[in-house]
């Protein structure tokens, strides 16, 4: 018995390891990928660009969809940066969708706003809207105030309600750089309509300095959970979605700052209230209705725009968020779990689903079974000691050396965080984050994968702080 123990044993350390070394494999090449496109990005001068173009794209407006739920804490910078967007033509949705704190009333005091009777077409079914108000000061400010049926819903009815062919989605939370939704709009302009949606990037704004909407100082919070967020986002960002969008195999590109074309969301069905990640199951969809209908468009993601966000500060709200993050994933791949090896599906089913079910999907229970395997090795002594060694260098790996890789990149090519002293903290957080941020993570996301297998709906909805609140952490 013990012997058959001990061979179970050695296989699933195998096993473990095998995977490791793929992912790693599999990383490197989205390092190089990401590296490349960066150092092309870098040779072009961006405000250039700005200057010289923002002229040509007066013929594409865009809505401004900010769904909000109990945001009073940072409804009002976001709304400020948002009206100091450098773009030729926009108007500004705000959503309330059922809000039970004072996020609807500021809104009004604020921005002078009065009731405005208003005609919505259904193109998509929502929950009924109570009342449309509209800015005295910016007339292309209209607040909608509806009954409460979550961040779809209340996209959706943004969507019925917008006069433009391409929507820009925010969250409430959201402050952009002046020139983000310029540079986000960059690929569908020059595309010439053949990319249909749009990402931007997503930088932590807790700990800077925001008055008005907007951002007067670049660096971050103290509190260690914060600066361990920023350097996942910076992976995350930077590697994986820059690889994969080269190849329009992209799946995720974040619902806190993206833009889509109007026509074709509306095609796909708009946003799904059936599941907690409305924003990639919306790209699937797109994605699948774009190889059905044997058309050439693609969706992309575009380093360059920088969205600041509001992070979790605490362990139990970052759970709630990690939880639902990843119930929302599988409930995607779940949903279109035809296109998975479905040559049909071209990369999308060949790659990118292949790729989301091992790695981002099932990835959270190996990566776990390796840290259990780790502990048991080390009481079951003679050569599991260097398995178990081993694997954790694998683990340093890939959870240090490309968390460096990325933050070097970021210092380099973006210029975020110009601070030495901010890039040197980032490096060192980064080689503890095996050890205590890594593990956590991994129990939350084995959580949501319980979670979608219980069909529990959990949306963990966030308690916001405000970012525009100097010291907050």
């Amino acid at each position: 018995m013990r012997v058959v123990l001990e061979g179970l044993f050695t296989f699933f350390g195998a096993l473990i390891f095998i995977y490791m070394a793929a992912v790693i494999l599999v990383y490197s090449t989205m390092l190089i990928l990401a590296l490349i496109h960066l150092r092309k990005q870098y040779l072009i001068d961006k405000s250039e660009f700005a200057e010289d173009y923002v002229h040509v794209m007066h013929w594409k407006p865009v809505s401004i969809i900010v769904p909000v739920y109990n945001e009073e804490a940072g409804i009002i910078d976001s709304i400020h940066s948002l009206l100091n967007l450098r773009y030729p033509q926009t108007e500004l949705i705000i959503v309330n969708d059922g809000s039970t704190d004072s996020t609807q009333q500021l809104a009004i005091e604020k921005f002078s706003m009065k009731p405005v009777p208003m005609d919505i077409l259904e193109h998509l079914p929502t929950k009924p809207v109570l009342q449309i108000y509209r800015s005295e000061i910016h007339p292309n400010l209209i607040l909608i105030e509806k009954e409460n049926g979550g961040k779809a819903d209340a996209l959706n009815v943004g969507i019925n309600a917008s006069r433009f062919p391409y929507f820009c989605s925010i969250d409430g939370d959201s402050i952009l750089d002046e020139n983000s939704l310029l540079r986000v709009m960059k690929p569908i302009m020059k595309s010439n309509e053949d990319v249909i949606a749009a990402g931007g990037n997503i930088r932590i704004a807790n700990g800077l300095d925001i008055q008005l909407g907007a951002v007067f100082q670049t660096g971050f919070s103290k509190n260690a959970l914060i600066v361990m967020q920023i350097v996942e986002y910076l992976r995350a960002f930077l590697m994986g979605r820059i690889a994969l969008s080269k190849f329009n195999l992209v799946l995720i590109i974040s619902g806190a700052f993206s833009v889509f074309s109007k026509k074709w969301v509306v095609e796909a069905g708009g946003y799904s209230t059936k599941t907690v990640g409305e924003d990639m199951e919306m790209v699937v969809r797109l994605h699948r209705l774009i190889k059905e209908k044997k058309e050439k468009k693609r969706i992309e993601f575009v380093p360059e725009p920088v969205c600041w966000t509001e992070a979790p500060q605490t362990l139990s709200t970052l759970r709630k968020q990690r939880r639902r993050w990843q119930q929302g994933l599988i409930q995607s791949l779940w949903r279109h779990k035809k296109l998975t090896f479905n040559p049909k599906y071209g990369g999308i089913g060949m790659i990118s689903f292949p790729y989301f079910w091992l790695i981002e999907g099932l990835g959270p229970i190996i990566e776990l079974g390796g840290y259990i395997y780790v502990l048991m090795a080390f009481f079951m002594g003679d050569i599991y000691y260097e398995f178990a060694l081993l694997l954790i260098l694998l683990f340093i790996l890939y959870g240090t050396v490309f968390s460096v890789a990325s933050i070097l990149l970021e210092a380099w090519s973006m210029n975020t965080y110009p601070k030495l002293k901010d890039v040197f903290r980032l490096m060192v957080m980064s080689f503890t984050e095996v050890f205590w941020y890594k593990p956590l993570t991994l129990i939350w996301r084995f959580e949501g994968f319980i979670h979608f297998l219980r069909r529990k709906e959990d949306w963990g909805q966030m308690k916001r702080v405000g970012l525009s609140k100097k010291g907050i952490s």
